[in-house]
């Protein structure tokens, strides 16, 4: 029986947290709407035991039924970030009803609003300005109210990520382009101070604040290795592949001019704010907590992907 569920865990940060189960020799359990995509991904690993559910309460008690910690890494499209606090009390619900004993919410800064400080630790106010930022509070909130009854709980934060197998992501265009010295779209500004976290040291992580007692009942910031700006980062991926860097940076206008045939670019739009004043986290009360943590530099976590990336 698997003690450790994914839910939604097809995703890049589920298959890296599934490696990382993997190594350590634990039986595991893949939760996804798509039983085709959940063979595709896992089928070959006899430590998966995958399962399918319906979105709702009641699917999720029978698929979480025997599982003791419950990872939930539920992906919503940018257009549909109404649905992630309705699938997290479904997903809430199934789980205390199933018995399981804790839950991790991968989270992001989105909750976090614009910064009130140069690095933003878990004492900073949570005071989202746009709607698909307020949904990701409220999905926060439930999970957190729900500590203690019946269920422990704990959210760890990530920034954007990067990595192997990631399939969206605001440097998507430049891992799949700068191979063949194509050019790819960046969304501006591209030169202020931004951080990514590289999906593999994020899983790692994941992994062991799921296994800290003392982590439960509040939330966790996981930071990057540095900052770094977009256009010094692109320009990396593009050294790396031995070509001369190639970029159009869509401004916030063109993505609201897009917004208007377009749902996703126009919640882009709104969440712009966060490109131009981005959230830099601070993770030393993390590593208060654990001690020390996986931090890949830029240059190797580049490399790293390049060599998973489809040609």
């Amino acid at each position: 029986m698997s003690s450790i569920a994914l839910i939604g865990g097809t995703g890049a940060v589920g298959r890296a947290i599934a490696d990382v189960l993997r190594e350590q020799g634990r039986s595991y359990r893949p939760i996804g709407r798509s039983d085709a995509l959940l063979q595709n991904v896992f089928r070959n690993d006899s430590l998966a035991e995958l399962r399918t559910w319906n979105a709702d309460a009641a699917s999720a008690t029978s698929t979480l039924g025997g599982v003791e910690s419950a990872v939930y890494l539920v992906g919503i499209p940018y257009d549909r970030f109404e649905l992630h606090p309705k699938l997290m009390k479904a997903a809430l619900d199934g789980a205390i009803a199933a018995g399981v004993k804790r839950m991790l919410l991968v989270g992001t800064v989105y909750p976090y609003g614009s910064p009130r400080t140069r690095t933003v630790d878990e004492t900073h106010p949570r005071e989202p300005q746009a709607f698909n930022a307020k949904m990701r509070k409220e999905q926060e909130d439930l999970l957190l109210a729900a500590h203690g009854h019946g269920i422990e709980t704990v959210v760890l934060r990530f920034p954007d990520l990067y990595g192997p197998r990631m399939e969206k992501s605001y440097l998507t265009a430049q891992f799949a382009n700068a191979p063949q010295g194509k050019r790819s779209m960046l969304i501006g500004p591209i030169d202020v101070r931004h951080e990514w976290a590289f999906i593999p040291d994020c899983a790692r992580v994941a992994v062991r604040v799921l296994d800290e007692p003392r982590a439960y009942g509040t939330f966790w910031n996981y930071a990057g290795p540095g900052e770094i700006t977009q256009r010094q980062f692109s320009d990396k991926i593009y050294a790396e592949c031995g070509q001369k860097p190639k970029y159009f940076v869509v401004n916030k206008g063109l993505l609201r001019l897009f917004g208007i045939f377009n749902p996703e670019m126009r919640n882009l739009a709104e969440m712009n704010y966060l490109m131009s004043d981005p959230v830099v986290l601070n993770d030393d009360r993390l590593r208060g907590l654990l001690g020390s943590l996986p931090k890949t530099s830029y240059d190797e976590g580049i490399r790293l992907t390049l060599q998973r990336a489809p040609r």
